[in-house]
């Protein structure tokens, strides 16, 4: 299944990354049985079998390129908004987190920032050149490759209200430039372009304004004041229903401060599940349902999901490189 591309690799990459002599086209790093633990916000989840981080987009567009049509695929960024199981993800995972990372003005005044980009870099970018609009990125956990697949948003604000075009990506590695108005955006919903992946977007700013450092670092004391920073979590689990909050439905049902094994329901905000320290990926799943459980028996309300939840509940045989 996967043995093909597994033995192209080993065949120029040796397993800890390093390149083997010859003309190996791949400039990137090749890591195999990575523990994904090491790349998300929850500090959960098994290992993948392969890990790659790409040097840079013309590397990316190349291991594409070297994907057979079978091998599976996904993408990471920083972890955030994710729960991977503790089986782990079979296939290869490829990481933008440091990389894929330009971040610049362009020529007609926009901002262009390629998808392994930090939100709050963005928003930083933003207040330091006086330019209004992007303060709410300062509180998406998240890289810009993310926040364009769900429309993330934070204190009033979303990503794609300032997307001008963005630049994508599909498996067989052809590049393409679409216009925003192309896609269907909802709340935390993106639709359209199925199939391909996001590589980088321009932005459009909103006029000058001398006061988005003030407001970030607001932003950031309400975000410390009412969110537990200090713990790890994946954001927001469950989107807000129509006219409602979970957060209130969660609260109101009893749940808050509620714990299985070390995953719990944050005293702080109970729209954000803790791991207090010895969390499984099982744990936190289980969590999840039983909060949906309760909220829909005590309100009768169903809570939708925001977190991606991926991967496999138990490991099987070990990659070997």
């Amino acid at each position: 299944m996967n043995v093909p591309f597994a033995e192209k690799l080993n065949s120029r990459i040796s397993s800890d990354g390093s390149h083997d002599a010859g003309d190996c086209p791949w400039r990137g790093e090749l890591r195999y049985d990575e523990p994904l633990r090491d790349h998300t916000s929850w500090r959960v989840g098994g290992p993948a079998d392969r890990f790659y981080l790409p040097a840079d987009r013309d590397d990316l567009i190349l291991i594409l390129r070297s994907l057979p049509a079978e091998e599976p695929l996904f993408w990471l960024g920083l972890g955030s908004n994710l729960l991977v199981r503790d089986g782990g993800i079979r296939g290869t995972v490829i990481s933008t987190r440091n990389r894929l990372k330009e971040l610049r003005h362009t020529d007609n005044g926009r901002v262009y920032a390629e998808a392994g980009v930090p939100c709050a870099h963005v928003a930083r970018f933003y207040a330091e050149r006086n330019l209004a609009g992007a303060e709410f990125l300062a509180g998406i956990p998240g890289t810009m490759g993310g926040a364009l697949a769900m429309n993330a948003g934070a204190f009033g604000g979303e990503t794609w209200n300032l997307v001008a075009r963005v630049w994508t990506v599909d498996r067989p590695g052809a590049v393409r430039c679409r216009e925003a108005r192309e896609y269907r955006v909802g709340y935390r919903s993106v639709e359209g372009s199925d199939g391909e992946w996001f590589l980088a977007c321009e932005l459009i700013p909103g006029g000058d304004d001398v006061s988005g450092r003030e407001r970030i670092r607001e932003l950031l004391a309400r975000r410390n004041a009412t969110q537990p920073t200090h713990l790890p979590s994946c954001g927001s689990v469950f989107r807000n229903p129509p006219g409602d909050h979970a957060a209130r439905l969660i609260e109101s049902a009893g749940l808050k401060g509620y714990s299985l094994g070390g995953a719990q329901v944050s005293e702080k905000h109970a729209n954000f599940i803790v791991n207090t320290g010895t969390a499984t990926a099982a744990e936190i799943e289980t969590l999840i349902g039983r909060v949906r459980e309760t909220v829909l028996r005590v309100h009768g309300v169903s809570l939708e999901t925001e977190v991606r939840i991926v991967g496999e509940k138990t490991r099987r045989t070990k990659t070997t490189p």
